[in-house]
C-alpha cells in the first residue's frame, strides 16, 4: 500500500476544505456589513417617516451607510468563495472599525458596550487577516523580493 499524500495546489480549488478561520473571518465581516446595512435602513426610515434634526442628513447617512455596509459583505462572499481580492475590502473594514469603536468607546450609556463588541470584532478579524494561513488559503503567493537596485 502507498501512502501517498496530495500536496496542496496553490491556488483553492471548490474542492478543498475551506479553513476554519476563513470562515469565521467571512462570519465576521457579514456581521458587521449586517449592521451597518441595518443602521442605514433604519436612518432612512427616520428621515422619511420620523422627525430628524435633517431630513437631508439622515438619508444621506443611511445611504452612506448602506453602501459601506455592501463593502464587508462582498468581502465576506468573496472570503466564502476563497477570492484573492477579498482580502483587501475585509482589511480596509477593519481598519476603518478601529476609530469608529474609540469613538464609541469614549461616549457614554449603551454605546461603551458597542464599542467593546466593535472592538473585540475588528481586532480578532485583523488577527485572522494577518495569520499566514489566510493568504495561502485565498491562493496569494508571496513574490520574490527583488530590491530596486538589484
Amino acid at each position: 500500500m502507498s501512502t501517498q499524500q496530495n500536496a496542496p495546489s496553490p491556488s483553492p480549488s471548490a474542492g478543498q476544505e475551506k479553513p476554519g478561520r476563513i470562515a469565521a473571518l467571512a462570519v465576521l465581516n457579514a456581521l458587521e456589513g449586517a449592521a451597518l446595512v441595518v443602521g442605514g435602513i433604519y436612518m432612512l426610515a427616520v428621515g422619511l417617516f420620523g422627525r430628524p434634526d435633517s431630513m437631508q442628513q439622515a438619508e444621506m447617512g443611511g445611504l452612506t451607510l448602506v453602501a459601506l455596509g455592501l463593502i464587508p459583505l462582498f468581502a465576506a462572499r468573496g472570503l466564502l468563495r476563497r477570492r484573492s481580492w477579498s482580502r483587501g475590502p475585509a482589511l480596509i473594514t477593519q481598519l476603518m472599525a478601529l476609530p469608529v469603536a474609540w469613538t464609541l468607546l469614549r461616549s457614554q450609556g449603551a454605546l461603551i458596550p458597542a464599542g467593546i463588541v466593535l472592538a473585540a470584532v475588528a481586532v480578532t478579524s485583523l488577527v485572522l487577516l494577518f495569520d499566514p494561513t489566510t493568504p495561502a488559503a485565498l491562493g496569494i503567493r508571496r513574490g520574490p523580493r527583488t530590491t530596486p537596485d538589484a
